[in-house]
């Protein structure tokens, strides 16, 4: 009975484990007395104090935790004695530390390990598996509390040792639990793309033996891995998935932590009211069961709190006392970063209320950040530091704050593997980027201002790839994802459920972006573009670079030699008006609309371009003149088709994600056609003879269809193509845009796969709809099918933002590749091609053109 009553509280299933125990116990008292019984019953109150803690709180699990050594007590035998009280320690010390109280936990394992370790290192294996196991266990749970307090090198000493003994004595179902505590090590050491490789080892164990309690526990921390770095979303899912685990299981504790990491994860979106009401709920289960956790709940509370009243511009003495308050019941447990924290905000709401004496003194006593303090800790500490010395007149130690932080962000993001973790941290340095940027404004310095969108914008984009090393694992999680997707579609076709399907679906494509999270770094980072080689790569072109700040909207031009800066007015209007133009052209797209509906779609199609004519390109053309264009957009102007704008038909324009992204593009080399590639694929209603006619434009053209065009056989030809043109249904994931596709004849080919290219194709035409669409993260990072094509090296690309119908599609590029081939540039043959029925051929040209 004890042992399943102690294998049910190891899966955290403590009601289950509680009422088993407390029937172990009663059959124990039936037992005569003397040294066994008091030994089992011994062992039976310290684990069942653990469980009644977890469920009932510190109190009722001390009261356990004595009857226990009031029962070793009255043993004669020393070495049981030893062994016992060694128990109680580590089940007193794990308990305290789910109370909130690591550095306190940290003192309760040493006792037992120093009991036992002599012991332990004199056992030959196959004995004495209990001790061994014990104490594995302790040095675990002592790691884990090292890792909390932020000592790391111990940390990872007590676990690597851990893991030797495992190993040595056979005690192998401890090592995934070993592995999920050295990612919480490297967590809290801010190494998280290695965190989140050791969580990915500890989950597909759990997986595979099929616990999902303990899998849960781990989505926790991986979750608050995923915050740290910016990705909320995908916390969420993690949370999501993990949440009703824990209520079949009757967890406790864990319950109060999703809910204070969604908290978090709705800070980190600004969605304050959701966040301060997830939070206040967490704090409130956290103090009813006694934990000091509650204090976590109550800075994420408290920092939702402030950042409203900031906004609103309502801040009391009150919030500034509970900021310092909160600050010297952290510090006083230990949360030393934590705790700095909040005396930031106390800052930060001083400054705000124009108290500079206070918040300079309270600035003093937060030092410079340690080797373990988070990166969100320290974007914060350079932003209050930016903003008090703005309030103090220095907007140059203002600027030269928020570059050191950008700065150091950018070394980070350096450091990861993966797209999406490279476009997700800009979330953390996305208030001092509007500072500056809005200072570069006030200031009307138009130099200043290009150097800060280039220090601030589409990051992902200035890093020159890697060579990808093959990694199996996620190559065969993608063709899952790939077989899942098709089956989906033939059970769909055939009116079978997929539900099931569906949700296999979500979770291969979640795995595989885990495994390309930490395969590898992804790239080298190239310097940010200066303005002189920008003007020099320009030549005749123009170059507009465009800015939302203060909800207005501004344009830096590049042009003749020159950068000059203008104010467009309200952005809101034409933000909207990009909008409504993408849905009109989607609307728009079909090959055969009736009559009336094309007047009527066609009438707000031109309705909403002129309106983006008239605030975005008129007010520039006294700078433009009739020059070629690069346009560098901002938020839903990505997703426009500039040759659709009346005063930009028939112009050559390039869209591309920053200057750096299109200078390192530009300078690429020339366009060669020595090898060309047309992809053809399946359910394509009109325009086979136009594609086949595309093969006949180019010499040494291979030709995929049918059978042939399958996703191995297209990447296999994409590798170190010149020219590649692929007509083929596609479709933009807004949740998950590496999972955008290009439909094949064996399923989808995905834009997460374009990493796995050694030599990326230099020019790729997308005949397909909506692959220019990105998904758009704070500091503009897109991220989308055609942006990873040019975030992996391909210099030029041509795709559509929105729908396009099969025929017109194909009519534009047949004209397209017939301006290629006269000798005209990829933006002067796009052009041309769109000037004949712009609505209809709603293409971009991205990336160098």
């Amino acid at each position: 009975m004890y042992e399943r009553g102690w294998a049910e509280q190891a899966r955290f299933r403590f009601p289950s484990a509680i009422r088993l125990l407390k029937r172990a116990l009663a059959h124990v008292e039936r037992a005569e007395l003397g040294q066994e019984r008091a030994a089992a019953r011994a062992r039976i109150l310290y684990t069942l104090g653990l469980c009644q803690g977890e469920t009932s709180g510190m109190d009722v699990a001390v009261e356990a935790f004595d009857a226990a050594r009031r029962e070793i007590n009255t043993i004669d035998d020393a070495a049981t004695r030893t062994l016992l009280s060694a128990g109680v320690d580590h089940n007193q010390g794990l308990m305290v530390m789910r109370m909130g109280q690591p550095e306190r936990a940290v003192e309760w394992f040493n006792r037992f390990i120093a009991a036992v370790e002599d012991d332990v290192q004199q056992t030959l294996p196959g004995t004495n598996r209990s001790l061994v196991q014990g104490f594995v266990s302790t040095l675990l749970n002592r790691g884990f509390a090292l890792a909390a307090v932020r000592r790391s090198e111990r940390a990872i000493a007590d676990l690597e040792c851990g893991i030797h003994l495992a190993d040595k004595h056979g005690l192998l179902n401890l090592v995934p639990f070993l592995v999920h505590a050295l990612g919480n090590v490297h967590k809290q050491s801010g190494e998280l793309a290695e965190a989140l490789r050791r969580y990915e080892e500890a989950e597909r164990v759990f997986r595979a033996d099929d616990q999902p309690a303990l899998l849960a526990r781990l989505q926790l921390d991986q979750a608050e891995a995923m915050l740290m770095i910016g990705l909320s979303d995908e916390a969420g899912k993690h949370l999501d998935e993990a949440l009703p685990v824990m209520r079949r299981e009757k967890f406790g504790q864990e319950i109060a932590e999703v809910e204070m990491f969604r908290a978090s994860a709705a800070l980190l979106d600004g969605q304050f009211d959701l966040a301060r009401r997830m939070a206040k709920r967490s704090e409130r289960k956290l103090v009813r069961r006694g934990s000091t956790w509650w204090m976590m709940a109550g800075l994420i509370e408290l920092w939702a709190h402030g950042r409203h009243a900031m906004r609103t511009r309502r801040i009391s003495d009150a919030l500034v006392h509970k900021a310092l308050a909160l600050s010297a019941e952290l510090a006083a447990n230990h949360l030393v970063d934590e705790s700095r924290l909040a005396l930031l905000l106390a800052a930060r709401l001083e400054i705000r209320r124009g108290r500079l004496a206070d918040a300079e003194e309270l600035l003093d006593k937060v030092p410079g950040p340690r080797a373990v303090t988070p990166l969100d800790h320290r974007m914060q500490r350079r932003l209050v530091l930016a903003e008090l010395a703005l309030a103090k007149g220095s907007r140059r130690a203002a600027l030269t704050h928020a570059r050191q932080a950008l700065d150091e962000l950018g070394r980070v993001r350096d450091q990861l593997g993966g797209l999406e973790l490279v476009s997700a941290t800009a979330v953390h340095g996305r208030e001092l980027s509007e500072l500056a940027i809005k200072l570069a404004l006030e200031d009307a310095d138009a130099r200043r201002l290009f150097a800060w969108l280039e220090r601030t914008r589409a990051q992902t984009y200035r890093y020159e790839p890697l060579e990808a090393t093959d990694n199996n694992e996620v190559a065969e999680r993608i063709t899952e994802v790939r077989n899942l997707s098709w089956a989906i579609l033939r059970h769909g076709l055939s009116g079978q459920p997929t539900a099931e399907l569906r949700g296999k679906l979500v979770k291969a494509q979640r795995e595989a972006n885990r495994l390309g999270w930490h395969s590898q770094r992804w790239g080298k980072p190239r310097p940010v573009a200066g303005i002189r080689e920008v003007i020099a790569e320009l030549g005749e072109r123009a170059m507009v670079s465009y800015v939302v700040s203060g909800g207005e909207i501004a344009a830096v031009v590049v042009a003749g030699g020159r950068v000059r800066l203008e104010r467009l007015g309200h952005a809101a209007e034409a933000l909207e008006s990009a909008q409504k133009l993408h849905f009109d052209l989607n609307a728009l797209a079909p090959d055969h609309l009736p009559p009336p509906l094309v007047q009527v779609i066609g009438a707000s199609a031109h309705k909403q371009a002129d309106r983006l004519d008239t605030l975005l390109i008129k007010p520039l053309r006294h700078l433009i003149g009739d020059r070629e264009l690069v346009v560098v957009p901002t938020g839903t102007l990505y997703a426009v088709p500039w040759g659709v704008i009346p005063g930009l038909h028939g112009r050559p324009v390039v869209t591309a994600p920053s200057a750096t992204a299109w200078l390192a593009a530009a300078q690429g080399g020339e366009v060669r056609t020595d090898r060309v590639l047309v992809v053809q694929g399946p359910g394509l209603l009109f325009g086979h003879d136009e594609v086949d006619k595309l093969a006949t434009y180019h010499a040494n053209t291979t030709m995929l269809s049918g059978n042939t065009a399958t996703a191995a056989e297209v990447l296999a030809h994409l590798d170190g193509a010149d020219l590649v043109h692929v007509a083929a249904h596609g479709e933009h994931e807004t949740e998950n845009a590496l999972f955008s596709r290009l439909e094949l004849f064996d399923g989808p080919l995905f834009a997460h796969e374009l990493g796995r290219l050694r030599k990326p194709p230099a020019h790729v035409v997308l005949a397909a709809c909506e692959l220019a669409l990105n998904r758009i993260r704070p500091g503009d990072e897109a991220l989308g099918f055609a942006g990873a094509m040019l975030a992996g090296g391909t210099r030029t690309v041509v795709a559509a933002a929105s729908k396009v119908g099969d025929e017109a599609s194909a009519a534009a590029m047949a004209d397209y590749h017939r301006a290629l081939v006269a000798g005209a540039a990829p933006a002067v043959a796009l052009a041309e091609a769109m000037a004949k029925d712009p609505f209809r051929r709603p293409f971009l040209c991205l990336g160098s053109g």
